[in-house]
């Protein structure tokens, strides 16, 4: 069996070494970075506040319902089953939601800056 060398074509595009224009460099770029920035901001904060709502109402439910903290199924406790089986799928919601809208707010700010536009 003889090895074979894969290579891009010659008609390729070479990356040059000549510094690319940045949106960030103008003054309207500036405020296109500080807004995505804010946004980015706003967004991790949402998120964050909501989880530690929906993870902060588990104990509310626990106490608002008497007996429910020591009913069990199948020999466990209900309240490690709520914590245990309810919380990952939030995390996993939560995460997801963020990926998501932070993508898009990312889009936005590519649209709005134009194609010259780099994220680090």
């Amino acid at each position: 069996m003889t090895r074979v060398r894969v290579t891009a074509p010659r008609s390729a595009a070479r990356p040059t070494a000549e510094p690319r224009d940045s949106a960030e460099e103008s003054a309207v770029g500036q405020v296109f970075v500080r807004s995505l920035i804010r946004s980015q901001l706003r967004l991790a904060l949402v998120v964050a506040g909501g989880f530690l709502l929906i993870l902060g109402a588990f104990p509310l439910l626990l106490g608002a319902i008497p007996g429910l903290a020591q009913t069990r199924f199948a020999g466990i406790p209900f309240d490690w089953i709520l914590l245990g089986a309810g919380i990952y799928p939030v995390t996993g919601i939560s995460a997801w939601l963020y990926i998501r809208s932070a993508a898009r707010n990312e889009a936005r700010y590519r649209d709005l800056a134009g194609d010259k536009v780099m994220l680090r």
